[in-house]
């Protein structure tokens, strides 16, 4: 796909949401079902992922790592919308490598040491590039990715979160 060709993608799509903002509301959603052992099964859309416990935490390392599944969906968004900017202001990537790493200190989650926080410390997400743009493309189109990528962005400012049970 080259920039003209995303930008006739999108162009509708675009002047559809200035004329009716409401239309570029969309819910996403994601569903589990708790399975076998210690373990959640999520429809992806494509396939059944099967979430377990991590090892540091008593998982056999069989099922998928939530967290795991959190930095494959910010390299994910992050490659998607690195290669969307790229086409649209005609940085050619011959390739390009996305690598997301997160620190976890599992004594919070175990609950050994209620001093020490549940989650992420720090994730830090890098980029590989193939590419002869010079020093001002790099800095645009690194700058717009990290702008326009929906997972950086929610982890970067943390939406509201509402828990319920039905």
């Amino acid at each position: 796909m080259n920039a003209e060709q995303l930008r006739n993608l999108q162009a509708p799509l675009k002047a559809r949401y200035q004329q009716d903002p409401a239309a570029a509301l969309i819910t996403l959603a994601a569903e589990g079902r708790i399975g076998e052992g210690i373990t959640c099964r999520v429809d992806t859309g494509r396939a059944i992922a099967e979430a377990g416990l991590h090892p540091a935490t008593g998982g056999d390392g069989q099922a998928l790592c939530s967290g795991d599944m959190l930095l494959e969906a910010l390299v994910a968004c992050a490659g998607v919308t690195l290669n969307a900017v790229a086409t649209a202001i005609g940085v050619e990537l011959r390739d390009a490598k996305i690598r997301a790493e997160g620190d976890l200190d599992f004594r919070g989650t175990l609950g050994v040491d209620r001093d020490t926080p549940v989650g992420f410390r720090q994730i830090r997400l890098s980029f590989e590039l193939d590419t002869d743009a010079d020093a001002e493309q790099l800095a645009s189109l690194m700058k717009l990715t990290e702008r326009y990528c929906v997972v950086y962005q929610t982890l970067a400012n943390t939406p509201e979160l509402v828990v319920s049970r039905a």
